[in-house]
């Protein structure tokens, strides 16, 4: 997952200098940054970013101290000490000098008494994004062997990256003008300083391997003179959701490619979205490895009771997220005094979980994982059904928020891809070609700006008036909203396979399925002249995975039937299959769910 915070100048970025640029321990004064970062065992900050370039650094050097304190705690140049000294040398001034090393507007003007808003006074001066890979990574990272800690942290690295191209590909924005009216794109990219880390904060040292990634708010406009200015800062917190399901699907298509293992969703609490973990790690190393998340977790029920006490109501999705990072920073303990290397970490933690569990558990981790992925992968198939994926995608963002954006449902359609993948790679661009077909064929606009809806006329056009049909899209339910949303994209993935089936037995003329593969494979790629008629040719893919709806599926069992039985009246008797039924639970294999109609992929 992505978390974020803000480095301001001051005390902000004091605490940066002196704990998260050295694994997040104390710092002692006066000793150089390096060597607090060897003492500390964690490798040095590196730069990231195409806007590296500009300001003459490389991707992949080191990041220096003073570096780091003139352009992310000052706003400044980072070789703006050389460039002072030759300025001073030709004449210039000191404030001279000192200005054209400034990216942008200096901080000292936000410190003026002329300045209205007060949190211009405060200026931002980076974003500081971590990257975490699922608690069964860590496990994995910490007890195999060097060689699959050495490719966890690979994929973490193509991952992370991967995540910051996409920010600078298509979010990060520059903005100047009263109130940041104008905003357009960034001309060269960004400035990321990253920091990575192995531990996390508990009481007991455990493993968590995590990267601080510090993007510097300073970047040159698109105007052709160089102008320095600040990236809307807005713009890429809302879309922090939408990077990290990019992110933890990057993540699970490189770990799968590279060890061959499978992933499957693992529900955390009760009611909320499932997390993916690799298939096959024994789930007690996951509270071995978890003891803040277990902190985290004793102190949030206290928090919301107090919300819903204040407020009347439980907390939404954004509230929750709120009170999640407040139990975090109650609970969180000071980081350990001792020091020691990742080896001896690695060591620590190894002879800690066979104290816990025992070596079998330990030893056999890797071999169970490819053992498990096997049977993963036997009922997986690489394919994805658009169709499917655009009514998944628009029932659950539907029911959880009402009115939508855009990067809504580009968040939930890298979810999807997540759960019917399970880590088989996926074709580029397939998430945004799932948010298109949402978008053209089952939303409708709502109020000003870019807010849009789900089209219920779209989806259900010809029993729009059966409140039993629709009453799962509603939000007026006493289950958790993502259990209604689960309940909703089921529903409808029953319409969708019931009309497809109804339409082959009444033996209509009907566009061959394309079968779209999720892996990227040399093939010509489909024509769209035209996206709804391009969204006729339906696609293969998977069923949902979700819990179904017994009344549900009974009611589209029914309605079928009695379609059936009017068309045999019309058009004379005709030769009908027998209805589908659900074989019995214990006639299944584990981890399979029966969906009426067939199966065009996915998991079976």
């Amino acid at each position: 997952m992505i978390s974020k915070a803000e480095v301001r100048p001051g005390d902000g970025w004091k605490y940066y200098f002196r704990s998260v640029m050295v694994a997040d321990g104390q710092r002692p004064a006066g000793k150089p940054l390096r060597a607090a970062q060897d003492e500390a065992g964690v490798p040095p900050g590196i730069w990231k970013g195409r806007g590296l370039a500009v300001v003459g650094l490389k991707a992949g050097d080191v990041v220096t101290e003073r570096q780091a304190e003139l352009l992310l705690g000052e706003g400044r140049h980072p070789d703006a000490d050389r460039m002072e000294r030759e300025l001073l040398a030709q004449g210039k001034s000191p404030v001279q000098a000192r200005r054209v090393t400034v990216l942008g507007r200096p901080i000292e003007h936000n410190r003026s008494p002329e300045t209205d808003k007060a949190k211009e006074r405060t200026p931002w001066l980076g974003i500081d994004l971590t990257f975490r890979p699922p608690p069964t990574a860590h496990v994995a990272w910490a007890l195999g062997d060097d060689e699959t800690r050495r490719v966890l942290e690979l994929c973490q690295d193509i991952a992370r990256d991967r995540t910051l191209a996409w920010f600078e590909d298509a979010v990060a924005e520059i903005r100047w003008g009263s109130g940041g009216k104008h905003r357009k794109p960034v001309r060269d990219g960004l400035i990321v300083a990253v920091f990575r880390h192995y531990e996390s904060r508990a009481a007991e040292s455990k493993p968590l391997l995590h990267d601080h990634a510090v993007v510097s708010i300073r970047a040159r406009r698109p105007d052709g003179k160089g102008t320095w200015g600040n990236l809307s800062a807005d713009s890429l917190m809302t879309h922090i959701v939408a990077a990290d399901t990019l992110y933890t699907l990057s993540f699970m298509e490189e770990v799968s490619a590279r060890l061959g293992w499978a992933w499957e969703p693992r529900e955390v609490t009760p009611g909320r979205r499932p997390v993916m973990e690799i298939a096959g790690i024994d789930e007690r190393l996951i509270g071995w490895q978890s003891t803040r998340r277990q902190q985290i977790e004793d102190a949030l029920p206290v928090l919301t009771a107090k919300y819903e006490e204040k407020h009347g109501h439980a907390p939404g999705e954004r509230a929750a997220y709120a009170l999640a990072c407040q139990a975090a920073d109650q609970t969180r303990s000071p980081k350990r005094t001792e020091l020691l290397s990742l080896t001896e970490l690695r060591k620590r933690w190894r002879t800690s979980a066979i104290r816990a569990y025992g070596a079998h558990a330990v030893d056999r981790l890797a071999e169970r994982a490819r053992a498990v992925a096997a049977a993963v992968w036997a009922r997986v198939r690489p394919v994805v059904d658009i169709a499917l994926a655009a009514v998944d995608v628009v029932a659950v963002v539907y029911v959880m928020r009402g009115a939508f954006k855009r990067h809504h449902l580009l968040a939930e359609a890298r979810r999807h891809l997540s759960y019917t993948l399970r880590g088989r790679p996926h074709q580029p661009g397939l998430d945004d070609q799932i948010v298109q077909a949402v978008v053209d064929d089952y939303t409708r606009p709502v109020g000003r700006g870019l807010k849009m809806t789900a089209d219920l006329r779209a989806l259900y056009p010809r029993d729009i008036e059966d409140q039993a049909v629709v009453r799962p899209l509603t939000r007026n339910r006493s289950a958790s909203r993502y259990e209604r949303a689960r309940l909703a994209s089921s529903a409808l993935t029953v319409r969708v396979h019931a009309a497809r089936r109804a339409d082959r037995l009444d033996s209509r003329t009907r566009p061959h399925p394309v079968a779209v593969s999720a892996a990227p494979r040399p093939q010509r790629r489909l024509a769209r002249t035209d996206r709804k008629a391009s969204r006729g040719r339906e696609q293969k893919t998977d069923v949902t995975t979700v819990e179904q709806s017994s009344q549900m599926l009974q009611a589209a069992v029914a309605r079928l039937q009695d379609g059936m039985r009017e068309r045999a009246l019309t058009h004379g008797s005709r030769p009908q299959p027998a209805p589908a039924t659900t074989p019995a639970p214990h006639a299944r294999p584990p981890g399979t769910q029966h969906t009426l109609g067939r199966t065009k992929g996915g998991v079976e």
